[in-house]
């Protein structure tokens, strides 16, 4: 099938690698979105999507918003059967959705109806699924509600961030992508409706939400923390300068110490909780890189605590 491909970010140009290395259907161009300020300099730098796109001489459409006549103008033109989308960033309208004949089909990294929105994996952690997945599914205007076309579940490991089961949904949603699109140009593919119970919701995780409140159980901070890395990354205080939490596991015993409490031994540190304490692994304190938190926790002095 001739294909537009709609995707932004790094998940998507990794999937947008393996269909073209599959080589099973042409891409026309890409839609992407506009090239954004990057570093200290704020240079606009095109999307990852954006540069793979360029290195293959694929056409790249880049509006400020996806209602733009121009773009439903071009997208006439170069009249694709259908347009794979993952993770684009913007809302598609209703007068796009129809222009290709297999419609928009976008790749979800959860089973939905479960975790719709923009951030469902790092939902599934926070919530503690131990199974999650990933689901091709018909674009409509409602958010993530589209027919099924194909599904694959995933199963979390206790110790998995956000970026490391990203990683590893991408690699399964483009094999189910290739599967659906081979499909639909056969005509052996059926969407089937979503159910309309088990809906949640995942909105974008931002950096207030990713503040520790050190009152919470050990488990739940720990999903906490696995859930914000690699962005925006758990928090907290200490001296009144941020301090990151990249990586943490509930430690044995109940522990005496407070919440927010710190104690450094030899070969860890631990963080008092409202359930006992928590091992804390990788940290980032304020101006510095991240580290072992063994390491970091060697130059402590006295009594601290995180705020």
């Amino acid at each position: 099938m001739r294909l537009v491909f709609a995707g932004t970010p790094r998940v998507a140009a990794d999937t947008l690698t393996r269909l073209l290395a599959d080589g099973g259907h042409e891409v026309a161009a890409v839609l992407t979105r506009p090239d954004a300020p990057q570093g200290r300099s704020s240079r606009p730098v095109p999307s990852p999507v954006a540069q793979l796109a360029a290195e293959h001489g694929i056409e790249v459409l880049r509006p400020t918003r996806a209602s733009d006549p121009a773009l439903a103008a071009r997208l006439a033109e170069l009249a694709p059967d259908c347009c794979p989308v993952v993770a684009y960033g913007g809302l598609i309208p209703r007068r796009l959705l129809d222009l290709p004949r297999h419609g928009w089909v976008n790749v979800h990294f959860s089973l939905l109806p479960r975790w719709r929105g923009a951030a469902p994996v790092q939902h599934a952690i926070l919530a503690g699924d131990e199974v999650t997945g990933v689901t091709v599914f018909e674009l409509v205007e409602a958010l993530d509600a589209g027919p099924v076309l194909a599904s694959a579940e995933y199963r979390l490991t206790p110790a998995e961030t956000s970026g490391e089961a990203l990683d590893a949904l991408q690699e399964l949603g483009a094999k189910e992508l290739i599967r659906t699109l081979d499909g639909l140009a056969a005509g052996t593919i059926t969407a089937v409706p979503q159910p309309e119970d088990g809906v949640t919701l995942a909105p974008k995780l931002t950096v207030p939400s990713a503040r520790i409140d050190w009152t919470r159980p050990a488990a739940e901070i720990s999903r906490q923390v696995r859930a914000n890395n690699p962005s925006p990354v758990a928090w907290t205080e200490l001296d009144e300068e941020r301090f990151r939490v990249l990586l943490a596991v509930p430690a044995d015993g109940d522990g005496d110490l407070a919440p927010g409490e710190l104690r450094a031994g030899k070969r860890s540190v631990l963080v008092g909780t409202g359930s006992g304490p928590l091992e804390l692994l990788v940290v980032q304190p304020s101006g510095r890189r991240p580290t072992a938190a063994a390491d970091w926790g060697r130059g402590l002095r006295g009594e601290r605590r995180f705020a």
